[in-house]
This record gives C-alpha cells, structure tokens and sequence, in this order.
C-alpha cells in the first residue's frame, strides 16, 4: 500500500465535472476543460522517469496505456473545442 497522493486524485472530480457539464449540452466547454486536464496529467505522467525493463511490467503496460488515452483525449478535445460552435452560433 502506499500513502494517499492528493495531487493525482485532483483529476478525478474534474475529469466528472467535465462529464457532467457534456451532459447538460455544453460540448465544447467540457471538451476544452477535458483536454486541459489531459494534457496536464501527460505533462506530469512524463516527467516520471522509468528503467527501460520496468516499461514492460504490467505497471509500465498501464501506465504507457493511460498516457496514450490521454494524449488522444486532449488531441480529439482540443479539437472539438478549436472547431466546435459556441452556443451564441446557434442562435443566430
């Protein structure tokens, strides 16, 4: 077990904030906040260096993964947000 990190667990309540505001039809705010979040956590996740053995394990398989979802979420979020309407659009 290891102790409680308070800095990775930010990212949970945020990236549901995030999923909610999506829901309640602000698609291209939640994408924009999603992206941010992502890449923040990419930019964190690889100042982590690691032995190159240890890339193979089933933690470096993992986290390798999870930084991969993350670059492609902040790459379709940011995006979205870049090219999606604005809800003033809509109503004109």
């Amino acid at each position: 077990m290891q102790p409680f990190q308070f800095l990775p667990m930010t990212f949970v309540p945020v990236l549901l904030f995030t999923s909610y505001t999506n829901l309640n039809g602000f698609e291209r705010d939640s994408a924009g906040i999603g992206a941010a979040w992502s890449g923040l956590y990419l930019l964190l996740a690889s100042r982590r260096k690691q032995a190159f053995m240890k890339k193979w394990g089933a933690r470096g398989i993992v986290r390798g993964t999870t930084m991969g979802l993350c670059f492609v979420n902040m790459v379709a979020g940011g995006l979205t947000y870049a090219l999606g309407k604005k809800e003033e659009d809509d109503e004109e």
